[in-house]
């Protein structure tokens, strides 16, 4: 049993699951996943560098790329997906790949993982040298995903792989590796559990984290949001409110004057400027509110 993945094991936490009355099975169920949150915080080093090597790359112009099959590759798109309402990025910043293609979001493409070949062609055109590329299997062996993190690191693009099984070939294709540790799963193989689960706590993290040293955070308020609807635009106005100590009236007109965007608008608020001179002033700080408000 020595050559079986951690992720293939039986927990003997959950044997007779069959058996639990409604009440004990979903603790169990949830309990469990705690594990899932513990595998994360266990490697915030590896995370934080991963962070600085991400956010370095993209504030000099490179992009993000997620490459996953099955259950990974739709938390891999689930995470992309998010980033441009949160944080008011170009779609292109922060993409997403999975194995089958995105017929496969909602449905199992049967051998899509086992195809490496397409992994390799997936990364052409898409990853250059300046690209940071995140592989995710729970396994370890999903070769779409193993010959997509080969194929990127030809390009001279910077790689890491994210696996809950050590030893495997994912962690030989990646230049740096995370191992998450979430051991065998509820149901014996099921890694839409603790590992899926790990993984959307991993790229929730670092995806945030990185949004944060892009200055696309102030404080912990969402500044870069896209308001497309009625309960982002209040949040787009609260915000404003906030920042330039500004009542809902005059709020909503220095929004209107920005564009919508909450950062210009806090500029003008703050400043008593026009929108362009606001515009202006963030853009020679690099989009920072922080140091277009205090000058620093």
């Amino acid at each position: 049993m020595n050559d079986v993945p951690q992720t293939e094991l039986r927990n003997p936490r959950t044997n007779s699951l069959d058996r639990l009355p409604s009440s004990e099975l979903v603790t169990l169920l949830a309990r469990e996943q705690s594990e899932a949150v513990a595998a994360v915080v266990a490697q915030g080093a590896a995370l934080a560098k991963a962070v600085d090597e991400i956010a370095m790359r993209l504030a000099s112009g490179g992009n993000l790329h997620y490459v996953g099959a099955g259950s990974s590759g739709r938390i891999a798109f689930l995470d992309a997906s998010e980033m441009p309402p949160t944080f008011g990025t170009d779609p292109s910043l922060v993409c997403a790949h999975i194995a089958g293609g995105r017929d496969a979001l909602t449905r199992a493409i049967e051998g899509a993982e086992d195809d490496g070949d397409a992994g390799e062609r997936e990364m052409h055109g898409h990853v250059n040298p300046g690209a940071a590329v995140i592989g995710l299997s729970a396994s370890g062996g999903a070769a779409f995903v193993i010959r997509a993190l080969l194929a990127a690191r030809e390009t001279g693009a910077w790689t890491l792989g994210v696996t809950s099984n050590s030893g495997t070939e994912l962690c030989a294709a990646a230049d740096v590796t995370i191992v998450l540790e979430t051991g065998p799963e509820p149901v014996a193989g099921s890694t839409r559990l603790k590992a899926g689960t790990a993984q959307k706590v991993l790229l929730n993290t670092l995806s945030t984290a990185t949004m944060v040293k892009l200055d696309k955070v102030y404080d912990n308020l969402m500044v870069d949001v896209v308001a497309t609807n009625n309960k982002l635009r209040k949040r787009a106005l609260r915000l404003v409110m906030q920042l330039a100590s500004a009542d809902e009236k005059s709020a909503a007109k220095l929004l209107e004057a920005a564009g919508g965007r909450v950062k210009v608008a806090a500029v003008m608020g703050c400043g008593a400027m026009t929108a362009e001179e606001a515009r202006a002033l963030l853009e020679s700080h690099g989009g920072s509110l922080r140091r277009a408000l205090h000058r620093t």
